[in-house]
């Protein structure tokens, strides 16, 4: 791979576009071949962005979470195919909402269980908090019940998703949702095990990625970016609102979006997948498991509601988009490259093919990821 000489312009040139700072790093065939932090891990003190710069990762915890599920499926302990009340007995006899022809709502039974498989490839019937359907709707309700005690259980947040009817029948639709949540209770269940304690014991300290937690510890606040929200060009807001779950002595650990991380930490947990499942002789998953979470998993009728814009050419795997028609979606990538990306900026890629991968971080609201993201995915596969 020859140095991705075009690749510090371009992060200058997103930062003086939208984020204060940002950091990348790309690993090649175990070799660090780039590192560069830019700007300021907080602009009102003009503190920079270093290597030590904690930042929050969002749905990059998605990642995280389904490799823990798939290091208990190598281990026996469930089929993808299995029924998840099996396992979660609270998602016995899901319903589903229905609209009749008059615009009534009503709900009846789903067709058939929740797979474990859809909590992995979003295709349960579970849904975010919004407006746009009664599923959503009622979660906004639920989730605001659960805050009103402060603090809540990934296990007593899967109770309550559990009592809401779906949006869809398990297995027909791909919609974003809570599912990845609900698969960290999972993964607490079998494995006997606290998702935060499975994680820490099974992925961060076998990988040395001591800075990757769901609570900062007090020595190490001063090491969190600040998060930005972006009014208009050149006018950002310090946004603190949304970091109370990052405090110790909360409970919810989400496998949706909670975890914290370092460029370096997430860019080790990265190549091991990159490498097939292996770091520095630290196996966290088989090759062919690996194999199997890279590759697509939606089927016909499931892929037109995978409908983002700038996911085009993409399908959807065991947690990740996963690249399969570089031409679509404009792409100088890998079929089989894959990854995912966080709310606040933050983005991964993984490439087993070439044994490439990158993890690139910043935090700002709204994020700039169809901006951002393709033309890193471009600019570092075009040093290859």
């Amino acid at each position: 791979m020859k140095p991705i000489e075009h690749l510090r312009p371009l992060l200058k040139s997103f930062v003086e576009k939208g984020p204060v700072g940002c950091a990348c790093s790309v690993y090649h065939q175990n070799e660090q071949v780039f590192e560069d932090y830019v700007g300021y891990a907080d602009l009102d003190i003009k503190k920079p962005i270093t290597p030590d710069t904690i930042y929050r990762i969002y749905s990059m915890t998605k990642v995280v979470t389904c490799v823990a599920a798939l290091m208990l499926y190598e281990r026996g302990l469930f089929l993808l195919e299995d029924p998840l009340e099996e396992y979660l007995p609270e998602f016995k006899n899901p319903q589903v909402y229905r609209e009749g022809k008059s615009g009534e709502v009503y709900a009846t039974p789903a067709a058939k269980s929740i797979r474990v498989k859809d909590l992995f490839t979003m295709t349960s019937g579970l849904t975010y908090e919004g407006e746009s359907n009664e599923t959503e709707r009622q979660v906004n309700k639920a989730m605001n019940d659960l805050r009103k005690k402060g603090t809540f259980t990934i296990r007593e947040l899967s109770k309550a998703l559990a009592t809401i009817p779906l949006a869809f029948d398990p297995g027909t639709q791909w919609r974003y949702s809570l599912s990845h949540d609900v698969l960290g209770a999972f993964v607490e269940v079998v494995s006997g095990k606290s998702f935060g304690q499975f994680l820490r014991e099974e992925i961060f300290q076998p990988l040395s990625m001591e800075d990757t937690f769901f609570k900062i510890p007090e020595d190490k606040k001063t090491r969190l970016s600040s998060l930005y929200d972006w009014k208009e060009p050149g006018t950002l807001q310090k946004n603190s609102r949304l970091d109370a779950e990052y405090q110790s002595g909360t409970l919810n650990e989400s496998g949706g979006g909670g975890l914290l991380s370092t460029l370096s930490d997430y860019s080790r947990f990265a190549h091991m997948l990159a490498n097939g499942g292996t770091l520095e002789g630290e196996r966290i998953l088989g090759r062919k498991t690996v194999e199997l979470m890279a590759m697509n998993h939606l089927h016909p009728e499931q892929v037109p509601s995978f409908n983002w814009e700038h996911l085009k050419g993409y399908g959807y795997g065991l947690g990740v988009r996963t690249m399969m028609n570089p031409a679509l979606a404009g792409s100088n990538s890998s079929i089989g490259e894959f990854g995912w990306m966080g709310m606040a900026g933050t983005w991964v890629m993984i490439d087993p093919k070439e044994q490439l991968s990158a993890v690139y971080m910043h935090q700002l609201l709204p994020n700039f990821e169809t901006y951002t993201q393709p033309r890193l995915r471009n600019v570092i596969y075009g040093a290859l």
